[in-house]
C-alpha cells in the first residue's frame, strides 16, 4: 500500500503529462506482480467495491472527530479523502499496514456490514498519505489526473511498444494483467485477445491550419459536418455487439436500442447522437440524459432515441479495411448503411464545395444548429490509430463569447483543493425589483495558474454569503467581476433557471477593466439559440 500511496501522491501533485508518464513507467518497473497490475486496474477504473461508500467514511470520521470541526475542515479542504486522512486520530493497537493486494481482495469480498470496522482498522494502521490513498481507492474517486489512455501510454513507454498494440488487446485482459506485464517485460509473447467484438484504436484529427489547406486540394478530400455528440465505435462480431467511446470505454449497457440495430458483422466509426423531433440531431443536452447511466428505461429511450451517424467502416465481415484508402472504405460504408435500412444508423453526408473559401463560408454558418464545424478527410488516406499528421482535420466554428458576472465559487479537487477554482457566472435580466443576475454557466478552466490565484483572492476578499462549500461573491450593478466566457453553443434547458445550457464553457479572459453593469443580458444569449 505504501508504494501505491506514493504513486498517487506523486501523480496528484505532478501537473506535467510527461512527468506523470515517467512516474507510472518507474512504478511499473519497480513494483512486482500483482500489485502493479492492481494499481493499473484502479487507475483505469476497472475496480468497484460495493461495500464501501463515501457515507461510510463520513460516519467513521464523525466517530473520531468533533462534527463541527470535521465540517469546517471538509469545507476548507474540499476533498473527503484528504480531510479524513489529515484529521484522523489514530488509536494505538497491534495494527499492521496492509498491502494493496490485501486491501483490494478484502474490499471485493467484504459485506456492507463488515466494511466500516475493516476500513477503520486500516486507517489506524496507515500514515496520512496511506490513509488518503486508501480512501481514494475505497471511494473510487482517485482524481490524480490519469486517464485510461494515459495509463496505456505509460505501459507502451515502459514496454517500448506502440500504444495501439496495447489498445488492440486491452478488452481481452483482466486484472492484475500479469500476461500483459510478462509481454512488456519480454518474458512472454503478446497476449491473444479472447474478447469478441473488440475495440480498435481510434483515428483522431488535428485542428486545421492555413498551411494544411495549402498542402491539400479540395478534390483530394471529403468534407463532412462535425456533429455535437460523442465519438463511438459500434462493433458487431460473432453474435456479440458492443458500443465503445473513443477511449475504449464500453457503454453498451446504456444504449440497448443502438445495439439492437447493429445487424451486421463489422466495426463502424461514428458519432453517437440523439434524434430530435425534426428528425435531425438533438442538442448535446439530450444525449446527456442517456450517458453515464447504469440502466436505461423504455421511457428514456423513447424520449431520447439514440443513433449512430456513421463516419467510417473499419471492419466488414472478416476483412480489416483500415489499410484501404478512405475513398474505398467510404464506398463500402455507404453500401452497408443502405442495406441496414435503420434509423438507428445513418450516414454522415459529404459536403459539396469547390474551394476552401466556400467551405469556410459553410463552416461559419452551418445548416444545423448542432453542427460544430466541418471535418476534412484525405481520400487516399488509410485509417491510422492515434493522431497522424496530414490525414484528418477539424475546422470548428469560432467560439461564442459573452461577458458574464462572477456569482459563486467552490474549491476544486486534488492540487486545486486549496483554491476557489469552480466559478458560476450570470448575465443580466429584468426582475421584479429591477435588473438581476441569473446564472447561465459554470467554468473551471481557461485561466492560467497566476489568474487562478487572482480569482481565488477575489473570492476570499468579496465573499458575502456561504452555502456549505459554495461562496456567493459580491455581484451587483455597481460592483462585480466580469468574465469573458467562451463556449461552443447553447441549448434550451428547463433544468436551468435561465432556461439555457452552455456547451463547453471556459473563461476566455478576466475583464478587470469592465463594469459589471455592462455585462451581457439573457436576451443576448436567447438570440443565439437561433430557434425562433
Amino acid at each position: 500500500m505504501e508504494r501505491f500511496a506514493r504513486l498517487l501522491d506523486t501523480l496528484a501533485f505532478t501537473p506535467q503529462r510527461t512527468a506523470k508518464l515517467r512516474a507510472l513507467e518507474v512504478y511499473f518497473g519497480q513494483t512486482p506482480d500483482p500489485e502493479r497490475g492492481l494499481a493499473l486496474a484502479a487507475l483505469t477504473g476497472a475496480l468497484a467495491f460495493r461495500g464501501a461508500k463515501a457515507g461510510v467514511i463520513r460516519a467513521l470520521a464523525a466517530q473520531r472527530t468533533d462534527p463541527v470541526l470535521f465540517a469546517l475542515s471538509y469545507d476548507y479542504v474540499g476533498d473527503l479523502a484528504e480531510t479524513v486522512a489529515l484529521i484522523w486520530t489514530v488509536r494505538p493497537g497491534a495494527n499492521r499496514a496492509p498491502d494493496l493486494a490485501e486491501v483490494i481482495d478484502t474490499l471485493q469480498t467484504i459485506t456492507r456490514a463488515q466494511a466500516p470496522a475493516q476500513i477503520e482498522a486500516w486507517l489506524d494502521a496507515l500514515d496520512a498519505t496511506g490513509r488518503w490513498a486508501l480512501l481514494k481507492l475505497v471511494t473510487g474517486g482517485l482524481r490524480v489526473g490519469v486517464s485510461a489512455r494515459l495509463a496505456k501510454t505509460a505501459l507502451a513507454q515502459y514496454g517500448a511498444m506502440p500504444v495501439n498494440e496495447i489498445e488492440e488487446i486491452w478488452h481481452g485482459l483482466e486484472p492484475p494483467y500479469e500476461s500483459l506485464f510478462a509481454w512488456l517485460d519480454g518474458k512472454a509473447p503478446r497476449p491473444e485477445s479472447a474478447a469478441k467484438a473488440p475495440f480498435r484504436p481510434v483515428m483522431l484529427s488535428h485542428p486545421v491550419e492555413p498551411r494544411d489547406l495549402g498542402a491539400l486540394a479540395p478534390q483530394d478530400v471529403q468534407a463532412e459536418w462535425k456533429w455535437d455528440g460523442i465519438r463511438v465505435q459500434a462493433v458487431s462480431e460473432g453474435g456479440v455487439r458492443r458500443l465503445y467511446t473513443r477511449t475504449g470505454d464500453d457503454i453498451s449497457h446504456t444504449f440497448p436500442d443502438v445495439l439492437a440495430a447493429l445487424d451486421f458483422d463489422g466495426a463502424i466509426d461514428g458519432e453517437l447522437l440523439v434524434r430530435g423531433s425534426d428528425g435531425g440531431p438533438a442538442p448535446f443536452s439530450a444525449l446527456q440524459q442517456r450517458l453515464n447511466r447504469k440502466t436505461v428505461s423504455k421511457a428514456q429511450m423513447a424520449r431520447h432515441p439514440a443513433f449512430v451517424r456513421a463516419y467510417d467502416l473499419l471492419v466488414e465481415g472478416e476483412a480489416d479495411l483500415r489499410a484501404l484508402p478512405f475513398a474505398q472504405r467510404r464506398v463500402r460504408l455507404e453500401a452497408l448503411v443502405a442495406g441496414l435500412g435503420s434509423d438507428r444508423i445513418d450516414l454522415s453526408a459529404p459536403i459539396a464545395f469547390d474551394s476552401w473559401d466556400a467551405l469556410d463560408t459553410l463552416r461559419a454558418s452551418p445548416p444545423h444548429a448542432h453542427a460544430e464545424g466541418v471535418m476534412i478527410k484525405r481520400l487516399a488516406g488509410p485509417y491510422l490509430p492515434g493522431r497522424p499528421r496530414g490525414e484528418w482535420f477539424k475546422w470548428k466554428r469560432d467560439p461564442f463569447l459573452v461577458d458574464a458576472v462572477l456569482m459563486y465559487a467552490q474549491r476544486g479537487h486534488g492540487k486545486r483543493s486549496s483554491y476557489y477554482s469552480d466559478f458560476t457566472f450570470g448575465v443580466w435580466r429584468a426582475g421584479g425589483d429591477g435588473e438581476v443576475l441569473t446564472p447561465v454557466g459554470k467554468a473551471y478552466f481557461g485561466f492560467t495558474d497566476a489568474e487562478l490565484k487572482q480569482l481565488d483572492a477575489f473570492v476570499k476578499a468579496h465573499t458575502v454569503e456561504r452555502f456549505g462549500p459554495v461562496r456567493a461573491v459580491q455581484a451587483g450593478r455597481e460592483f462585480g467581476l466580469v468574465l469573458e466566457v467562451a463556449f461552443e453553443g447553447l441549448n434550451r434547458s428547463p433544468r436551468h433557471k435561465s432556461g439555457i445550457a452552455m456547451r463547453f464553457p471556459r473563461i476566455h479572459r478576466i475583464r478587470w477593466d469592465k463594469p459589471a453593469a455592462e455585462a451581457d443580458r439573457l436576451e443576448t444569449l436567447e438570440a443565439m439559440l437561433g430557434d425562433g
